[in-house]
């Protein structure tokens, strides 16, 4: 849109019009005024010329001295230059010719006065005295004339002003004042987000006219971006309710397998969230010949929708459902799937480890028993020996050996014992602090000692081979306690360190261990030392102030034991 009449140049004309009005009206004032300036010199001069007039005549009748100089003096009046400036043309014709007529009447009457006939001249002075009258009142006239001249002048000036500095507030409030308030307006109007506000004068030919025709389309496009923006918000809100629900479920489902081994009721709880949150008709899980599970009643007239329990691109099950309404967002149920998957994978992968672990601990029964066995059976085999080749020469020593003999398979029978009791806890409980307890029950019964357990057990975390080595471990030292140190408390003191170890301490208050050295044919502290070293730990013996004996091991979990 083209301008066609700027508001700077509407205004500066309006401006420049008032400046010639005011220019105009004054100048004629001035101009007016400034040829007013000697009006009353000439109405003096004027008035002067009667009394001159009588004053000759009475100069004349007495022969007065002084007759030439006022001659002199009426001549220098009636040629005035106060005078003389009625002889323009802007002078009232009449005036002027008034004054002509003086200056004509005058060269008579001043020969009458010269050639010495006063009568002739005082005949006519009256009439003569009656005409410069007249020359003073149109005198008198004419510059009152001026005056009002001025007067009409400036009023007429001032009413022009006024009249255009009126049009000009007009102009301005109607092509300025009222477009501006009325795009302040509409700007309230889109600030508070509504656009549809009064319309704009867009017909203005200024600049003003352009910027509302801008706005107007402006807003236009901002409403169609508003809108625009205003849906893709609330499409992005239902797509974060949407996700929002979808991990609130999610969760649910991942808390219910978190905190659940994987059985039938775990699965029921899954189920049962995802079936309220989707609203669905009937839901249901199979994994394959172990566990189908149901959640809702199935309608033979709804179609069956099913996703695939993958396991490494192979199938362990199938989640499928029905649904009356809406169907399920596909990434939800595409994600239980996959937590059902992997929970299925994890359940396959413990059913392993468990059997892993059982066939850990078998074989760790092996090694146990060839360990402890093997040693006691070969000093018997060496002994049976010995017997052999002296039963007949030496009778004494024969029996000598037999009594040894006797005692070392008495006591391989009693480390068989111990671990085989040993083994049956430690395949029965499944944590430290019941195996141990299970233990210990035993072994109450077999002293008079005040036998406590104390610390967290609980918080040890072992797997089934360091379970197995600590058990024994503790059990030696607790027999030891028992059957060498006549002590009437042990304790047994379980704790995890700040730094991750294990510590493990059997103290008793009995009379103390004389001496680090194992007797001839006791290997107890030997192995105890072995296990301690198959855990990756140390193993401390020391007697305990003030008395008894304490046993300290320490080692850590987390850490893999030497091979061997």
């Amino acid at each position: 849109m083209m301008v066609k009449r700027s508001v700077t140049g509407s205004i500066a004309r309006a401006l420049a019009g008032i400046v010639m009005l005011s220019v105009l009206s004054t100048g004629l004032a001035l101009l007016t005024l400034s040829g007013s300036l000697r009006d009353a010199e000439a109405l003096n001069v004027a008035g002067s010329l009667r009394m001159q007039s009588y004053r000759l005549a009475w100069d004349a009748s007495t022969q007065s001295a002084e007759f030439s100089a006022h001659l002199q003096l009426y001549q220098q009046s009636l040629d005035a230059a106060a005078l003389r400036n009625l002889e323009h043309f802007y002078v009232p014709a009449a005036l002027n010719a008034r004054y002509q007529q003086l200056q004509a009447d005058w060269p008579e009457l001043r020969q009458h006065l010269k050639t010495g006939d006063p009568q002739r001249y005082q005949q006519h002075v009256a009439t003569y005295v009656g005409e410069i009258e007249h020359f003073v009142l149109d005198l008198q006239r004419y510059a009152e004339l001026k005056m009002r001249l001025v007067a009409i002048t400036s009023l007429l000036g001032f009413i022009a002003i006024a009249a255009l500095t009126f049009r000009t507030l007009r102009l301005s409030r109607r092509q300025i004042v009222i477009p501006l308030n009325q795009m302040v307006t509409a700007s309230r109007y889109i600030e508070q987000g509504t656009f549809s506000y009064p319309p704009l004068n867009t017909r203005l030919p200024n600049e003003l006219g352009v910027l509302a025709t801008a706005f107007t389309r402006m807003s236009g496009e901002l409403e169609k971006h508003y809108q625009l923006l205003e849906k893709t918000v609330d499409e992005k809100t239902r797509n974060l309710t949407q996700a929002n629900h979808m991990l609130s479920t999610l969760y649910e489902c991942s808390l219910a397998l978190a905190v659940n081994k994987l059985d039938r009721s775990a699965l029921q709880q899954v189920l049962e969230r995802v079936y309220q949150h989707e609203k669905l008709r009937c839901i249901e899980i199979g994994i394959n010949d172990e566990w189908r599970v149901m959640q809702g009643c199935a309608d033979s007239d709804l179609p069956w929708h099913q996703l695939p329990l993958l396991k490494e691109e192979s199938s362990v099950g199938e989640l499928r459902w029905q649904t009356a309404h809406h169907l399920p967002s596909p990434r939800l149920m595409q994600s239980v799937a996959n937590m059902l998957a992997h929970n299925v994978q994890i359940y396959q992968a413990q059913k392993q480890s468990q059997q892993l672990m059982l066939m850990e601990e078998r074989a760790t029964i092996a090694r146990e028993l060839h360990d402890s066995l093997a040693q006691a059976l070969s000093y018997l085999r060496i002994q049976l020996t010995l017997l052999k080749r002296s039963v007949d020469n030496q009778p004494e020593r024969a029996q000598k050996i037999i009594q040894d003999f006797d005692q070392a398979l008495s006591d391989a029978w009693h480390q068989l014992r111990e671990l085989l009791a040993t083994f049956r806890l430690t395949i029965d409980q499944a944590d430290l602090a019941a195996a141990l307890q299970e233990m210990i029950d035993p072994l109450r019964q077999q002293s008079q000692a005040e036998i406590v357990l104390s610390g967290q057990a609980d918080a040890l975390a072992l797997d089934a081979p360091q379970q197995v080595h600590v058990l024994q471990i503790i059990r030696e030292a607790l027999l030891n306690a028992i059957k060498h140190a006549q002590a009437s408390k042990i304790d047994v003191q379980v704790q995890s360190l700040p730094n991750g170890d294990s510590h493990i301490a059997i103290v008793d208050n009995g009379i103390g261990i004389a001496s680090l050295e194992e007797p001839h044919g006791h290997y107890g502290l030997t192995i105890m030392n072995e296990r301690a070293e198959r855990l990756g730990g140390t193993l401390q013996i020391q007697r305990h102030f003030p008395t008894g004996t304490q046993v300290t091991l320490v080692f850590s979990p987390h850490q893999k034991p030497p091979a061997g």
